[in-house]
Protein backbone atom coordinates (compact mmCIF):
# COMPACT_ATOMS: atom_id res chain seq x y z
CA UNK A 1 0.00 0.00 0.00
CA UNK A 2 1.34 3.81 -0.58
CA UNK A 3 -0.63 7.07 0.34
CA UNK A 4 -0.22 5.91 4.56
CA UNK A 5 -0.93 9.55 5.34
CA UNK A 6 -4.40 9.08 4.51
CA UNK A 7 -5.13 6.19 6.80
CA UNK A 8 -5.51 7.93 10.03
CA UNK A 9 -6.15 11.83 11.36
CA UNK A 10 -2.63 11.07 13.56
CA UNK A 11 -0.64 10.23 10.35
CA UNK A 12 -1.87 12.75 8.34
CA UNK A 13 -1.01 15.12 11.59
CA UNK A 14 2.77 13.63 11.49
CA UNK A 15 3.20 14.50 7.61
CA UNK A 16 1.51 17.99 7.72
CA UNK A 17 3.23 19.00 11.14
CA UNK A 18 6.88 17.51 9.49
CA UNK A 19 7.47 15.21 11.63
CA UNK A 20 7.28 12.70 9.59
CA UNK A 21 7.09 11.95 6.08
CA UNK A 22 5.76 7.95 6.35
CA UNK A 23 8.83 7.15 4.15
CA UNK A 24 8.76 3.62 4.35
CA UNK A 25 12.17 2.07 5.47
CA UNK A 26 14.00 -0.89 3.16
CA UNK A 27 12.52 -4.33 3.09
CA UNK A 28 14.79 -7.44 3.86
CA UNK A 29 17.03 -8.31 1.02
CA UNK A 30 17.39 -11.35 1.32
CA UNK A 31 17.87 -14.00 3.76
CA UNK A 32 19.88 -12.63 7.04
CA UNK A 33 20.22 -13.96 11.10
CA UNK A 34 19.41 -12.04 14.32
CA UNK A 35 19.14 -13.08 17.70
CA UNK A 36 15.17 -12.27 17.89
CA UNK A 37 13.04 -11.98 15.01
CA UNK A 38 9.49 -9.94 15.75
CA UNK A 39 6.59 -10.06 13.31
CA UNK A 40 4.82 -7.07 13.22
CA UNK A 41 5.92 -3.28 13.27
CA UNK A 42 3.33 -1.85 15.70
CA UNK A 43 3.56 -0.81 19.02
CA UNK A 44 3.28 -5.02 20.60
CA UNK A 45 6.43 -5.70 18.69
CA UNK A 46 8.41 -2.39 18.84
CA UNK A 47 8.26 -2.20 22.61
CA UNK A 48 9.18 -5.81 22.70
CA UNK A 49 11.92 -4.49 20.83
CA UNK A 50 12.81 -1.54 23.26
CA UNK A 51 12.74 -3.41 26.17
CA UNK A 52 15.04 -6.40 24.51
CA UNK A 53 17.30 -4.25 23.62
CA UNK A 54 17.45 -2.17 26.58
CA UNK A 55 18.15 -5.34 28.61
CA UNK A 56 21.29 -6.63 26.51
CA UNK A 57 22.37 -3.96 23.61
CA UNK A 58 24.33 -6.69 22.15
CA UNK A 59 21.28 -8.36 20.64
CA UNK A 60 20.75 -8.40 17.33
CA UNK A 61 16.73 -7.66 16.06
CA UNK A 62 15.10 -7.69 12.92
CA UNK A 63 11.73 -6.21 12.97
CA UNK A 64 9.24 -7.52 9.76
CA UNK A 65 6.81 -5.69 8.74
CA UNK A 66 4.22 -5.99 6.09
CA UNK A 67 3.39 -2.16 5.41
CA UNK A 68 5.22 0.47 7.89
CA UNK A 69 5.60 1.07 11.43
CA UNK A 70 2.21 1.83 13.00
CA UNK A 71 0.03 1.06 9.89
CA UNK A 72 -2.61 -0.78 11.99
CA UNK A 73 -4.39 -0.44 15.37
CA UNK A 74 -1.34 1.52 16.64
CA UNK A 75 -1.56 4.43 14.39
CA UNK A 76 -5.40 4.71 14.07
CA UNK A 77 -6.90 4.36 18.10
CA UNK A 78 -8.09 6.57 20.31
CA UNK A 79 -4.46 7.76 21.73
CA UNK A 80 -5.62 6.39 25.05
CA UNK A 81 -2.60 5.62 27.69
CA UNK A 82 -4.74 4.13 30.22
CA UNK A 83 -4.75 1.27 32.66
CA UNK A 84 -7.83 -0.02 31.36
CA UNK A 85 -7.43 -3.96 30.89
CA UNK A 86 -10.08 -5.63 28.94
CA UNK A 87 -11.26 -8.44 31.22
CA UNK A 88 -12.55 -7.03 34.82
CA UNK A 89 -10.64 -7.36 38.09
CA UNK A 90 -13.27 -9.19 38.99
CA UNK A 91 -13.73 -11.88 36.46
CA UNK A 92 -9.24 -12.13 37.27
CA UNK A 93 -9.86 -13.02 40.30
CA UNK A 94 -12.16 -15.62 40.14
CA UNK A 95 -9.96 -17.00 37.62
CA UNK A 96 -6.92 -16.82 39.07
CA UNK A 97 -7.95 -15.24 42.53
CA UNK A 98 -7.07 -12.42 44.52
CA UNK A 99 -3.58 -11.48 44.39
CA UNK A 100 -3.28 -11.93 40.61
CA UNK A 101 -5.97 -9.50 39.75
CA UNK A 102 -4.31 -7.33 42.16
CA UNK A 103 -0.80 -7.65 40.41
CA UNK A 104 -2.68 -7.36 36.91
CA UNK A 105 -4.14 -3.83 38.06
CA UNK A 106 -1.01 -2.54 40.10
CA UNK A 107 1.00 -3.69 36.79
CA UNK A 108 -1.71 -1.84 34.65
CA UNK A 109 -0.85 1.84 36.50
CA UNK A 110 2.40 1.26 36.41
CA UNK A 111 2.32 0.87 32.51
CA UNK A 112 0.72 4.21 32.21
CA UNK A 113 3.28 5.78 33.93
CA UNK A 114 6.32 3.98 32.02
CA UNK A 115 5.08 4.67 28.84
CA UNK A 116 5.65 8.40 29.58
CA UNK A 117 8.94 7.74 30.94
CA UNK A 118 10.20 5.22 28.12
CA UNK A 119 9.08 7.70 25.64
CA UNK A 120 10.87 10.71 27.42
CA UNK A 121 13.78 8.52 27.29
CA UNK A 122 14.01 8.21 23.83
CA UNK A 123 13.38 11.44 23.57
CA UNK A 124 9.57 11.03 21.40
CA UNK A 125 7.61 14.37 21.35
CA UNK A 126 4.17 12.45 21.61
CA UNK A 127 1.89 14.38 23.27
CA UNK A 128 1.90 12.78 26.63
CA UNK A 129 -0.09 14.51 29.02
CA UNK A 130 -1.29 12.42 32.08
CA UNK A 131 -5.14 14.14 32.67
CA UNK A 132 -7.13 11.07 33.35
CA UNK A 133 -10.39 10.14 32.30
CA UNK A 134 -13.70 11.66 32.29
CA UNK A 135 -16.69 9.47 32.35
CA UNK A 136 -19.92 11.14 32.24
CA UNK A 137 -23.21 8.94 33.36
CA UNK A 138 -26.05 10.48 31.51
CA UNK A 139 -29.04 8.00 32.35
CA UNK A 140 -29.88 6.90 35.92
CA UNK A 141 -28.67 3.52 34.86
CA UNK A 142 -25.60 5.13 33.75
CA UNK A 143 -25.46 6.73 37.59
CA UNK A 144 -25.81 3.61 38.99
CA UNK A 145 -23.09 2.03 37.26
CA UNK A 146 -20.56 4.42 37.89
CA UNK A 147 -21.01 4.96 40.94
CA UNK A 148 -21.00 1.04 41.94
CA UNK A 149 -17.74 0.99 39.73
CA UNK A 150 -16.05 4.01 42.07
CA UNK A 151 -17.49 1.92 45.24
CA UNK A 152 -15.19 -0.81 43.91
CA UNK A 153 -12.37 0.80 42.58
CA UNK A 154 -10.42 0.58 45.96
CA UNK A 155 -10.65 -3.27 46.12
CA UNK A 156 -8.05 -3.39 43.61
CA UNK A 157 -6.20 -0.25 44.46
CA UNK A 158 -7.83 2.15 41.83
CA UNK A 159 -8.11 5.74 42.83
CA UNK A 160 -11.66 6.74 41.23
CA UNK A 161 -13.82 9.66 42.56
CA UNK A 162 -17.38 10.31 41.70
CA UNK A 163 -18.70 14.11 41.85
CA UNK A 164 -22.61 15.14 40.83
CA UNK A 165 -22.77 16.66 37.00
CA UNK A 166 -22.63 20.41 36.79
CA UNK A 167 -22.55 23.25 34.29
CA UNK A 168 -19.75 22.45 31.59
CA UNK A 169 -20.16 18.47 31.57
CA UNK A 170 -21.70 16.70 28.62
CA UNK A 171 -25.18 16.88 28.53
CA UNK A 172 -27.86 15.24 30.94
CA UNK A 173 -24.83 14.43 33.17
CA UNK A 174 -26.11 13.14 36.29
CA UNK A 175 -22.56 12.24 37.89
CA UNK A 176 -19.15 12.18 36.54
CA UNK A 177 -16.69 9.50 37.74
CA UNK A 178 -12.93 9.99 37.05
CA UNK A 179 -9.88 7.96 36.98
CA UNK A 180 -6.61 9.31 37.53
CA UNK A 181 -4.56 6.39 35.53
CA UNK A 182 -4.66 7.52 31.93
CA UNK A 183 -2.70 9.85 29.34
CA UNK A 184 -3.37 11.57 26.26
CA UNK A 185 -1.35 10.36 23.10
CA UNK A 186 -1.22 10.99 19.73
CA UNK A 187 -0.71 7.51 18.84
CA UNK A 188 1.16 7.33 15.43
CA UNK A 189 3.83 9.56 16.93
CA UNK A 190 4.50 7.24 19.84
CA UNK A 191 4.80 4.41 17.56
CA UNK A 192 6.74 5.90 14.72
CA UNK A 193 8.94 7.34 17.17
CA UNK A 194 9.49 4.44 18.74
CA UNK A 195 10.73 2.78 15.73
CA UNK A 196 12.93 5.87 14.62
CA UNK A 197 14.31 5.21 17.93
CA UNK A 198 15.02 1.83 17.79
CA UNK A 199 16.82 2.04 14.09
CA UNK A 200 18.94 4.71 15.78
CA UNK A 201 20.00 2.20 18.42
CA UNK A 202 20.62 -0.66 16.22
CA UNK A 203 17.65 -2.36 15.68
CA UNK A 204 16.85 -3.28 11.88
CA UNK A 205 13.35 -2.37 11.02
CA UNK A 206 12.06 -4.01 7.34
CA UNK A 207 9.41 -2.48 5.88
CA UNK A 208 7.06 -4.27 3.13
CA UNK A 209 8.07 -7.58 3.95
CA UNK A 210 5.42 -9.17 4.79
CA UNK A 211 6.00 -12.48 6.84
CA UNK A 212 4.62 -15.83 5.25
CA UNK A 213 4.84 -18.39 7.88
CA UNK A 214 7.37 -19.10 10.98
CA UNK A 215 8.42 -21.54 13.00
CA UNK A 216 10.79 -22.02 15.94
CA UNK A 217 14.43 -20.81 14.71
CA UNK A 218 13.03 -19.06 11.23
CA UNK A 219 10.91 -16.41 9.72
CA UNK A 220 9.85 -16.86 5.98
CA UNK A 221 8.79 -13.67 4.24
CA UNK A 222 8.25 -12.82 0.67
CA UNK A 223 11.54 -11.22 1.02
CA UNK A 224 14.05 -13.60 2.34
CA UNK A 225 14.37 -15.78 5.64
CA UNK A 226 15.17 -14.99 9.30
CA UNK A 227 17.32 -17.37 11.37
CA UNK A 228 16.64 -16.23 14.93
CA UNK A 229 16.80 -17.84 18.13
CA UNK A 230 13.76 -16.08 19.42
CA UNK A 231 10.66 -15.74 17.23
CA UNK A 232 7.94 -12.98 18.66
CA UNK A 233 4.61 -12.92 17.01
CA UNK A 234 2.73 -9.28 17.43
CA UNK A 235 0.49 -9.15 14.28
CA UNK A 236 -2.65 -8.02 16.19
CA UNK A 237 -6.12 -7.98 14.70
CA UNK A 238 -3.87 -8.17 11.55
CA UNK A 239 -3.37 -11.80 12.31
CA UNK A 240 -6.92 -13.21 11.22
CA UNK A 241 -4.98 -12.69 7.58
CA UNK A 242 -2.60 -15.09 8.41
CA UNK A 243 -3.14 -19.04 8.67
CA UNK A 244 -1.02 -19.63 11.11
CA UNK A 245 -3.24 -17.22 13.64
CA UNK A 246 -6.02 -16.96 11.65
CA UNK A 247 -8.72 -18.87 13.84
CA UNK A 248 -7.20 -17.19 16.99
CA UNK A 249 -8.18 -13.50 16.49
CA UNK A 250 -11.75 -11.93 15.78
CA UNK A 251 -10.78 -8.62 13.40
CA UNK A 252 -13.46 -6.38 15.21
CA UNK A 253 -13.73 -2.78 13.70
CA UNK A 254 -13.37 0.32 15.45
CA UNK A 255 -14.10 3.62 14.03
CA UNK A 256 -13.03 7.50 14.40
CA UNK A 257 -13.71 10.97 13.33
CA UNK A 258 -11.42 14.36 14.46
CA UNK A 259 -13.13 18.09 14.16
CA UNK A 260 -11.27 21.13 13.28
CA UNK A 261 -9.55 22.77 15.96
CA UNK A 262 -12.06 24.40 17.87
CA UNK A 263 -12.38 28.05 19.44
CA UNK A 264 -11.58 28.77 23.15
CA UNK A 265 -14.74 29.74 23.91
CA UNK A 266 -15.96 25.94 22.64
CA UNK A 267 -13.41 24.46 24.98
CA UNK A 268 -15.21 26.47 27.87
CA UNK A 269 -18.64 25.09 27.40
CA UNK A 270 -17.42 21.60 26.95
CA UNK A 271 -15.30 21.90 30.33
CA UNK A 272 -12.43 18.66 29.04
CA UNK A 273 -8.67 20.29 30.16
CA UNK A 274 -5.10 19.16 28.01
CA UNK A 275 -4.75 15.93 28.60
CA UNK A 276 -8.17 14.82 29.46
CA UNK A 277 -9.64 11.66 27.74
CA UNK A 278 -13.60 11.23 27.56
CA UNK A 279 -15.80 8.57 27.51
CA UNK A 280 -19.60 7.19 29.50
CA UNK A 281 -21.22 4.30 30.40
CA UNK A 282 -22.89 3.58 27.78
CA UNK A 283 -22.62 -0.30 26.23
CA UNK A 284 -22.08 0.51 22.72
CA UNK A 285 -18.33 1.93 23.64
CA UNK A 286 -17.56 5.30 22.80
CA UNK A 287 -14.66 6.90 23.39
CA UNK A 288 -12.52 10.59 22.68
CA UNK A 289 -9.90 13.22 23.48
CA UNK A 290 -9.10 16.53 23.49
CA UNK A 291 -5.85 16.51 20.65
CA UNK A 292 -2.83 18.93 21.21
CA UNK A 293 -4.00 21.01 18.83
CA UNK A 294 -7.82 21.21 20.08
CA UNK A 295 -9.72 18.99 18.35
CA UNK A 296 -12.25 16.50 19.38
CA UNK A 297 -11.20 12.78 17.78
CA UNK A 298 -14.28 10.67 19.06
CA UNK A 299 -14.53 6.88 18.08
CA UNK A 300 -16.73 3.78 19.33
CA UNK A 301 -17.78 0.39 18.02
CA UNK A 302 -20.59 0.22 15.53
CA UNK A 303 -19.47 -1.49 12.86
CA UNK A 304 -19.39 -4.96 12.04
CA UNK A 305 -17.45 -8.64 11.67
CA UNK A 306 -16.88 -9.48 8.44
CA UNK A 307 -17.18 -13.02 7.05
CA UNK A 308 -14.31 -15.13 7.48
CA UNK A 309 -12.65 -12.79 9.53
CA UNK A 310 -11.98 -10.82 6.18
CA UNK A 311 -9.74 -7.67 6.47
CA UNK A 312 -9.81 -4.99 3.19
CA UNK A 313 -9.35 -1.25 3.19
CA UNK A 314 -12.36 -0.79 2.56
CA UNK A 315 -14.07 -1.57 5.92
CA UNK A 316 -12.04 1.34 7.34
CA UNK A 317 -14.53 3.26 6.72
CA UNK A 318 -18.64 2.80 7.22
CA UNK A 319 -20.22 5.95 6.27
CA UNK A 320 -23.57 5.12 8.53
CA UNK A 321 -20.79 4.71 11.44
CA UNK A 322 -19.46 7.65 10.85
CA UNK A 323 -22.54 9.85 10.82
CA UNK A 324 -23.27 7.68 14.32
CA UNK A 325 -20.26 9.25 15.78
CA UNK A 326 -20.97 12.53 14.72
CA UNK A 327 -24.31 12.55 16.20
CA UNK A 328 -23.10 10.87 19.62
CA UNK A 329 -20.71 13.50 19.22
CA UNK A 330 -23.37 16.27 19.11
CA UNK A 331 -25.64 14.75 21.49
CA UNK A 332 -22.87 15.02 24.11
CA UNK A 333 -21.53 18.27 23.15
CA UNK A 334 -23.95 20.18 21.05
CA UNK A 335 -21.12 22.88 20.95
CA UNK A 336 -19.64 21.39 18.38
CA UNK A 337 -22.88 21.49 16.03
CA UNK A 338 -21.48 23.47 13.12
CA UNK A 339 -17.27 22.22 13.93
CA UNK A 340 -16.48 20.14 10.81
CA UNK A 341 -15.35 17.09 10.75
CA UNK A 342 -11.80 16.88 8.37
CA UNK A 343 -10.96 13.33 9.28
CA UNK A 344 -12.68 10.07 9.00
CA UNK A 345 -11.04 6.52 9.73
CA UNK A 346 -10.70 3.28 11.27
CA UNK A 347 -9.39 -0.24 11.15
CA UNK A 348 -9.35 -3.69 13.12
CA UNK A 349 -8.81 -4.36 16.51
CA UNK A 350 -7.76 -8.01 17.45
CA UNK A 351 -10.37 -9.74 20.22
CA UNK A 352 -10.15 -12.92 21.64
CA UNK A 353 -12.78 -15.14 22.70
CA UNK A 354 -13.32 -14.48 26.28
CA UNK A 355 -11.80 -11.16 25.59
CA UNK A 356 -8.93 -11.23 27.73
CA UNK A 357 -5.47 -10.07 26.07
CA UNK A 358 -2.76 -12.54 26.73
CA UNK A 359 1.14 -12.93 26.54
CA UNK A 360 2.50 -16.41 25.41
CA UNK A 361 6.30 -18.18 25.23
CA UNK A 362 6.67 -21.78 24.89
CA UNK A 363 10.76 -21.35 24.95
CA UNK A 364 11.49 -20.32 21.01
CA UNK A 365 8.28 -18.79 20.20
CA UNK A 366 6.18 -16.05 21.59
CA UNK A 367 3.26 -13.96 21.07
CA UNK A 368 1.16 -11.23 22.35
CA UNK A 369 -2.50 -9.60 21.28
CA UNK A 370 -6.20 -9.28 21.55
CA UNK A 371 -6.22 -6.06 23.64
CA UNK A 372 -9.65 -4.82 22.31
CA UNK A 373 -8.52 -1.16 22.15
CA UNK A 374 -7.06 -0.76 25.59
CA UNK A 375 -3.72 -1.67 23.99
CA UNK A 376 -1.98 1.97 23.53
CA UNK A 377 -0.56 1.13 27.28
CA UNK A 378 -1.69 -2.60 27.32
CA UNK A 379 1.28 -3.23 24.24
CA UNK A 380 4.19 -1.78 26.79
CA UNK A 381 3.30 -4.09 29.43
CA UNK A 382 3.19 -7.09 26.69
CA UNK A 383 6.55 -5.51 25.17
CA UNK A 384 8.23 -5.52 28.85
CA UNK A 385 7.11 -9.06 29.56
CA UNK A 386 8.21 -10.63 26.41
CA UNK A 387 11.17 -8.91 26.61
CA UNK A 388 12.08 -10.53 30.82
CA UNK A 389 10.64 -13.95 28.82
CA UNK A 390 12.68 -14.52 26.16
CA UNK A 391 16.03 -13.20 28.03
CA UNK A 392 14.84 -15.98 30.59
CA UNK A 393 15.18 -13.11 33.40
CA UNK A 394 11.99 -14.18 36.42
CA UNK A 395 10.23 -11.30 37.10
CA UNK A 396 6.37 -9.96 38.74
CA UNK A 397 5.78 -9.16 35.06
CA UNK A 398 6.32 -13.07 34.37
CA UNK A 399 4.23 -14.31 36.47
CA UNK A 400 1.05 -12.18 35.97
CA UNK A 401 -1.96 -14.07 35.21
CA UNK A 402 -2.19 -13.07 31.13
CA UNK A 403 1.44 -14.98 31.09
CA UNK A 404 0.58 -18.28 29.30
CA UNK A 405 -3.28 -17.53 28.91
CA UNK A 406 -4.94 -18.72 25.70
CA UNK A 407 -8.54 -17.57 24.45
CA UNK A 408 -10.41 -20.89 23.17
CA UNK A 409 -10.98 -21.16 19.67
CA UNK A 410 -13.87 -23.31 19.76
CA UNK A 411 -16.73 -21.73 17.78
CA UNK A 412 -17.59 -22.39 13.91
CA UNK A 413 -17.74 -19.25 11.76
CA UNK A 414 -21.89 -19.24 11.38
CA UNK A 415 -21.53 -18.59 15.10
CA UNK A 416 -19.05 -16.37 14.94
CA UNK A 417 -20.13 -13.99 12.65
CA UNK A 418 -24.05 -14.20 14.31
CA UNK A 419 -22.20 -13.69 17.75
CA UNK A 420 -20.15 -10.45 16.58
CA UNK A 421 -22.73 -8.81 14.88
CA UNK A 422 -26.32 -9.53 17.44
CA UNK A 423 -23.75 -8.24 20.28
CA UNK A 424 -23.22 -4.69 18.14
CA UNK A 425 -26.91 -5.14 17.50
CA UNK A 426 -27.82 -5.46 21.27
CA UNK A 427 -25.89 -3.21 23.09
CA UNK A 428 -27.25 -0.57 20.58
CA UNK A 429 -30.79 -2.00 21.30
CA UNK A 430 -29.70 -2.02 25.22
CA UNK A 431 -28.83 1.85 25.35
CA UNK A 432 -32.16 2.69 23.19
CA UNK A 433 -34.35 0.42 25.82
CA UNK A 434 -31.94 1.95 28.65
CA UNK A 435 -33.17 5.70 27.87
CA UNK A 436 -36.27 4.79 27.31
CA UNK A 437 -37.95 2.84 30.43
CA UNK A 438 -34.76 4.23 32.86
CA UNK A 439 -33.78 0.48 34.16
CA UNK A 440 -30.93 -1.82 33.18
CA UNK A 441 -32.05 -3.10 30.21
CA UNK A 442 -32.63 -7.54 29.90
CA UNK A 443 -30.53 -7.29 26.31
CA UNK A 444 -27.04 -5.68 28.19
CA UNK A 445 -27.39 -8.41 30.53
CA UNK A 446 -27.83 -11.03 28.20
CA UNK A 447 -25.09 -10.26 25.84
CA UNK A 448 -22.49 -9.22 28.04
CA UNK A 449 -20.95 -12.59 27.74
CA UNK A 450 -20.66 -11.94 23.78
CA UNK A 451 -19.54 -8.19 24.42
CA UNK A 452 -17.02 -8.82 26.94
CA UNK A 453 -19.75 -6.68 29.20
CA UNK A 454 -18.32 -3.70 27.21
Amino acid sequence: MTGYRGVSFWLDQLVASGRDDLTPRPPLDGDRSADVCIIGGGLTGLWTAWYLHQGDPSLQIVVVEREIAGFGASGRNGGWCSALFPRSAESIAQHDGREAALAMRAAMRDTVDEVGRAAAEADIDCDYVKGGTVLYARSEVQDRAARAEVASSSDWGDDMTYRDGRRGDATDTLGVAWTPDCARVQPAALVRGLAAALEARGVVIAEHTPAVSWAPGRVVTTRGTVSAGAVVVATEGYGASLEQTKRRILPLYSLMIATAPLPASAWERIGLEHGQTFSDYRHLLVYGQRTADDRLAFGGRGARYHWGSSITPGYDRVPRVFQHLRRSLVELFPVVADAAITHTWGGPLGVPRDWCASVTWDGSVGSAGGYVGDGLSTTNLAGRTLADLVRGVSTPLTALPWVGHRSPDWEPEPLRFLGANAGLVATDLADREERLTGRASLAARLMAPLTGGH
